[in-house]
């Protein structure tokens, strides 16, 4: 059975990756997450088409800049095993040795990521502070005290 069309917000710092190279790459692995709950919410709620808010956090002003989807199923983020990429962790390493060794499930990766497809670029961007006055957005968990997730509902 397939599940409801889900929507999320992913954040990233508009010097690191911006809208604007989703929209010239068209589409890119949405890696170096990590968080385990941000990889939850990749690994077992998102499906390909659920419509993604990109948010700036660290631009001026922060906000959503734009709208992407999710365009892959999760698999292996492979910066996590990748020695030379600032995102590598041993212990993912040490997971993918267990699961070509038939000791994991071979889904059972430690980092994942999905695809993000670039969509539409705003022309001015929707402001954290705009958000907070909109009483229908109340509910967003980017509003909620303390939420610092990269991937989030």
């Amino acid at each position: 059975m397939k599940k409801e069309k889900q929507f999320w917000l992913i954040k990233s710092e508009g010097d690191c990756y911006s809208i604007d190279d989703l929209k010239r790459d068209k589409k890119t692995g949405w890696s170096g997450i990590r968080n385990y709950q941000a990889r939850n919410f990749m690994r077992d709620s998102m499906q390909i088409g659920d419509l993604v808010l990109f948010y700036h956090s660290t631009s001026e002003p922060t906000g959503v800049y734009g709208i992407a989807k999710v365009a892959s199923l999760p698999k292996l983020d492979p910066t996590s095993i990748d020695k030379k990429d600032e995102h590598f962790d041993p212990a993912s390493l040490k997971r993918e040795k267990e699961i070509f060794d038939g000791k994991k499930d071979k889904d059972d990766h430690l980092w994942m990521m999905v695809d993000m497809q670039f969509v539409k670029m705003f022309k001015n961007p929707i402001t954290l502070g705009e958000m907070k006055i909109d009483p229908a957005l109340s509910g967003m968990v980017l509003l909620k005290k303390g939420m610092r997730l990269s991937v989030q509902p």
